[in-house]
């Protein structure tokens, strides 16, 4: 299989439930970081804005969000529900995607990748 040049290549090889929530959870990227760049990174989906914020992935049994390992840190307590790891967090497939909590976490990763862009400016 190539790698996708863009998200709606990378979704079409999902059956029509994973592409559902892979467009809810794009849609909510969006809403949270209208001005992030979507970009195929590491052959997923992502979005950059100052620096990468986060990669979704669809698997057989979840989506993987991949907010960093601060945007993850940032939030433990409200992801402990899930399959988490160092820089990433397993939302399953039989189950609505946490809208609301994703939405929260790109909002921290903009904000933090906008202070290290001031930071850079300043030294």
């Amino acid at each position: 299989m190539k790698k996708p040049d863009n998200f709606n290549e990378y979704k079409r090889e999902f059956p029509k439930e994973t592409q559902a929530m892979l467009e809810q959870l794009r849609s909510t990227i969006i809403k949270a970081a209208p001005n992030a760049e979507e970009v195929i990174s590491y052959g997923m989906p992502a979005f950059k804005m100052n620096g990468m914020l986060v990669w979704i992935a669809a698997y057989t049994k979840h989506i993987g969000f991949y907010p960093t390992t601060s945007g993850i840190n940032a939030f433990k307590k409200e992801l402990s529900v899930y399959k988490w790891a160092k820089g990433s967090v397993q939302f399953p497939l039989n189950k609505p995607i946490p809208l609301r909590l994703v939405f929260k976490i790109v909002k921290y990763r903009v904000a933090e990748n906008m202070e290290k862009k001031k930071l850079k400016k300043n030294n």
